[in-house]
């Protein structure tokens, strides 16, 4: 078993391992930078004892072999990654880069077991172990008696439940055209950040403005382009920058 942590904030935390007494310390890091800020906090690169991990922004098409383990009541009614109270007793899971929310199918090698978990924590982290199971999950599959077992994860997508019962799984919309755009500019005057947007959407085709308060304050924040990837916004952030407009960066609509 392994440990886990809230991941809302940079911090640098004492863990405990579940499976020993003595404290074991973290450094764990949210990398925040221009390009992430407006990301939710669970989709931000992060490092943990200096090693970085990048969040993937698709699942589609995951699968990876290694060993699973996972934890139980040390864990139990505390706060998991994307913010939810961790269930012992529900079929979730942990994963360092799996988008939160996605189903994966595991199957123990050792027994051809297979199950389906919800991931919506990250980890784990210790070294060769890819997966960390709850409670529940572990013991369906038969990995709590040993505490680790190698499997194959295979990245199946988000839950869909149609009327008749039947359950299939599908990508997000956040997947989708449009997910991203680029931040050119933030005014306090609304009639400033319209012209500004006007004058990028008579050129580039889409602009538009969005509200937000920063220390109490509202400013307007315009925003250009659609891009179906976080590679594409970044590209034309820097098309941009060889434009003269040298102070974007790139951010993911809801």
């Amino acid at each position: 078993m392994t440990h886990r942590f809230p991941w809302f904030f940079l911090v640098v935390t004492t863990l405990f391992l579940s499976a020993c007494s003595r404290p074991v310390t973290y450094d764990t890091r949210v990398i925040d930078t221009p390009q992430t800020r407006e990301l939710k906090g669970h989709q931000k690169p992060y490092t943990v004892n200096g090693q970085r991990y990048d969040p993937l922004r698709s699942h589609v098409g995951f699968v990876q072999e290694g060993v699973a383990s996972w934890y139980g009541k040390d864990f139990h009614g505390k706060k998991t990654s994307n913010g939810e109270v961790y269930d012992m007793y529900a079929m979730t899971a942990a994963h360092k880069t799996l988008p939160l929310g996605v189903f994966v199918k595991v199957r123990n090698k050792a027994n051809g077991k297979e199950i389906v978990v919800r991931v919506n924590d990250r980890g784990p982290f210790v070294k060769d172990r890819i997966i960390d199971l709850s409670y529940a999950a572990a013991k369906e599959l038969g990995v709590v008696g040993p505490g680790t077992a190698p499997v194959r994860i295979e990245a199946l997508g988000y839950q869909v439940s149609a009327p008749s019962g039947q359950v299939t799984y599908q990508a997000p919309q956040s997947y989708e055209p449009g997910s991203y755009a680029v931040q050119l500019g933030a005014f306090a005057q609304p009639e400033n950040a319209r012209r500004f947007a006007n004058e990028l959407k008579n050129r580039y085709g889409f602009a538009t403005v969005a509200e937000s308060m920063v220390n109490g304050r509202l400013f307007y924040r315009v925003r250009v382009g659609k891009y179906a990837s976080l590679n594409a916004a970044e590209k034309a952030l820097t098309d941009f920058a060889s434009q003269g407009y040298g102070s974007g960066f790139v951010v993911a609509f809801d």
